[in-house]
């Protein structure tokens, strides 16, 4: 099945943004996944489902306030966003739980979270700290390795590892033995996965970025404008694919990482 991701910046924020969902889940059989950081998904999770959403990512990186607030710089408290996950759910629609982990400020958090989801069937996924864009200050040391992630989380709950469920899979699955679910980690710092990748990435105007990490993008907005054919995009589209040398999370350094690269919140996650 093709999958395609809603991302943003929040695209919460997008007026009638319904809309733009129905006309995406009309294009076909899709697994059509937005991810948002929760503080407007309670009011709009049961138009999104209407309109063909099939899944829902919500970013929480802690359970304790003072903590999430200083992950996201947000004015809301993790009570929102856990209201949230429960609307979502009430509307059918399927949770995933992203968890940037961030040494000396969240890695306290790791088993709070597992605990507060194991045997809601929502899945968290535990995200290695990368260095994204260039203005989130990272540094190698505040990296918490998915390795370690495990090993804690595995410490209280069991754990066993689980295989990709597609080529591909940037995370990866693990099932409580007791049967309580699975978590998953993304260890794109620690352990790459370049080679594998088969995600592109479509800007809100209309640049075509072939990695999360990319210096810039290739325009399809003109092309889209000129009323070129099905067929003519999918050239361009299987042209920039095809050229791609991407590789940036193999061969990171500190100096690599200190690259203006495009920021999260332009490119999507």
């Amino acid at each position: 099945m093709n999958k395609l991701r809603v991302t943003g910046g929040e695209p919460l924020l997008r007026r009638d943004l319904e809309l733009l969902v129905a006309r995406l889940a009309a294009l076909g059989e899709l697994d059509l996944t937005l991810t948002t950081n929760g503080a407007l998904l309670a009011q709009k999770a049961g138009a999104l489902a209407a309109a063909g959403l099939t899944r829902v990512t919500v970013s929480l990186d802690s359970l304790d306030d003072e903590v999430f607030r200083a992950m996201n710089d947000v004015d809301f408290p993790v009570a929102r966003v856990l209201g949230a996950i429960d609307a979502a759910a009430a509307a059918g629609l399927p949770v995933k739980v992203n968890v940037v982990v961030k040494r000396g400020l969240n890695e306290g958090s790791i088993l709070d979270v597992a605990r507060r989801f194991r045997g809601t069937g929502h899945v968290v996924r535990f995200i290695e700290f990368m260095d994204v864009g260039a203005t989130n200050g990272w540094r190698l040391d505040d990296v918490v390795p998915a390795a370690e992630i495990v090993r804690t989380i595995g410490a209280e709950f069991p754990l066993e590892p689980l295989e990709p469920a597609y080529r591909g899979e940037v995370a990866e699955r693990y099932r409580y033995l007791d049967g309580e679910g699975e978590i998953g980690v993304i260890a794109s710092v620690t352990q790459p996965f370049c080679g594998n990748c088969t995600r592109a990435r479509l800007s809100a105007d209309g640049k075509l970025y072939t990695c999360l990490f990319a210096v810039r993008g290739h325009d399809l907005r003109a092309q889209l404008r000129s009323e070129a054919g099905d067929d003519e995009l999918d050239a361009a589209i299987r042209a920039v694919w095809e050229r791609r040398t991407d590789r940036y999370s193999e061969l990171r350094t500190e100096d690599t990482a200190a690259l203006r690269k495009v920021e999260m919140s332009y490119i999507g996650g």
